[in-house]
């Protein structure tokens, strides 16, 4: 019997779309939505099934809804990117009915969260098991999303996996490309730290869940190495040869809101169940390789 390998995402992103195109490779049909017509017919192109949202919304009688359930009935496997508003995740709404009809078969279920659900934890090490303490609305947001999933997957049994991430970087969006563009500040907070994770290591993890279905695990999908932002933009000039931006203080940094908000949290997040309990080992451990990869590709294109 041949083994189903149909991917639907809920949302083509940057994420979703690196995942698709190695999955791609491998046979599998993978499909997905978009709000962009442009991005749909390039993804076409590439082979994704796509299905272009308007801006009616997504009622039963819509065409992009029936489409949506046309396809997550032949999946069997979905992920769930859809960033979260202020009442959760903008799928379970219009699908909790579809995704519980077909729970029974669904062979696994991803959502891709954040590890901004953890909030302040001032600078300490944390794992999966922390308290969660988000401080930016988003944040807010994305944990409101999660309790959905759980009580959606408690009461249908569906599969479902929740990734926890940090600043997402790779091939067109890093801090390489943040500089040329003149766009990169490097500002200084004292005590403050980031994580970070490569795209392709986030595909490399959500790959190896696929083939270790744990229904309602979550996993952190973060680098060896949180660091201070500011040393990211050092290295990543250093490789530009271009000299860094001038340092800016916290405290004299003129920043929105929310961007303040973001710097109000500071963590370093363990990664080790996604090494010991999926076999993982990450391609970019640090941001030193992923952008002095990212340099020598840019290079050679």
């Amino acid at each position: 019997m041949t083994e189903n390998r149909n991917l639907f995402c809920f949302g083509l992103g940057f994420t979703t779309t690196t995942l698709g195109r190695e999955l791609l490779a491998q046979g599998w049909t993978v499909s997905g939505t978009t709000r962009n017509g442009q991005k749909a017919d390039a993804l076409k192109a590439e082979g994704f099934d796509v299905v272009l949202l308007d801006k009616e919304g997504l009622t039963p009688c819509s065409k992009p809804f029936q489409q949506i359930e046309d396809r997550l009935e032949q999946a069997s496997h979905v992920l769930v990117s859809a960033p979260p508003n202020e009442t959760g995740d903008p799928v379970i709404a219009p699908f909790s009915g579809v995704l519980a009809s077909l729970a029974s078969k669904m062979t696994w279920l991803g959502y891709l969260s954040t590890i901004g659900v953890y909030g302040e934890h001032h600078g300490a090490w944390i794992d999966e098991t922390a308290e969660h303490y988000p401080v930016t609305r988003r944040s807010q947001w994305r944990q409101l999303a999660e309790l959905q999933w759980q009580g959606l997957a408690a009461d249908t049994a569906l599969p479902l996996h929740i990734f926890r991430l940090p600043g997402i970087y790779g091939p067109g969006r890093n801090q390489m490309v943040t500089l040329q563009k003149g766009k990169s500040r490097r500002l200084v907070k004292e005590g403050q730290v980031f994580n970070r994770i490569h795209v392709q290591d986030i595909a490399q993890v959500l790959r190896a869940s696929m083939k270790q279905v744990s229904p309602g695990e979550i996993y952190n999908i973060s680098d060896d190495l949180p660091t201070p932002p500011q040393d990211v933009v050092v290295f990543a000039a250093e490789l530009l040869g271009m000299k860094p931006p001038p340092v800016v203080r916290y405290e004299d940094a003129d920043l929105t809101p929310m961007a303040r908000s973001f710097y109000g949290e500071c963590k370093r997040v363990e990664n080790k169940k996604i090494k010991q309990e999926l076999g993982v080992r990450l391609k970019y451990p640090t941001y030193k390789e992923g952008l002095t990869a990212l340099h020598g590709q840019s290079k050679s294109d």
